[in-house]
């Protein structure tokens, strides 16, 4: 896929050492057009749109908030733990705004699984549809998303 001017620039703010000392793309040579078409094949595949997961994932994070840096319980059956670290990150995409780094852990203690996000990640997923490179060490593979988290598909 041919990239546009946009997409090349987000993508060049994505390296290594721009925004972040890892970047958001790990060992994905593909280009950032490329990266998005096919998770979004992969969230319509399941039913879903990238702003009912972002809904979600926000959702978790706004409960979690009450615990104050401690798991909370969170129906049916998650605990959900907010950490705010010093700092902020810009989007890649040159989208306005400034997000806070804060690290949102959800536990499913049914499936015996977690996984941790962050605010940049939900405005990253309901905005921009990207989930991050292959590679990355925190990339959210949406089927796993949906899985852990227990998002059904919209009505």
């Amino acid at each position: 896929m041919k990239q546009s001017p946009q997409l090349q620039k987000a993508q060049e703010s994505m390296a290594p050492g721009v925004i972040t000392l890892e970047g958001f793309l790990g060992t994905d040579k593909r280009n950032l057009g490329d990266i998005l078409v096919e998770d979004e094949a992969s969230v319509r595949r399941m039913g879903m749109t990238h702003e009912h997961i972002a809904h979600a994932m926000q959702r978790l994070r706004d409960e979690g908030m009450r615990g104050l840096g401690e798991f909370i319980p969170v129906a049916p059956h998650f605990e959900v733990r907010v950490d705010s670290v010093r700092g902020k990150l810009p989007c890649p995409f040159q989208h306005p705004g400034i997000f806070p780094k804060t690290n949102i852990t959800v536990r499913n203690k049914d499936k015996n699984e977690e996984l941790t996000y962050t605010d940049l990640h939900i405005h990253l997923i309901n905005q921009h549809g990207f989930y991050e490179g292959r590679g990355s060490a925190f990339r959210l593979d949406p089927h796993v998303l949906v899985e852990v988290l227990e998002i059904e598909p919209e009505e």
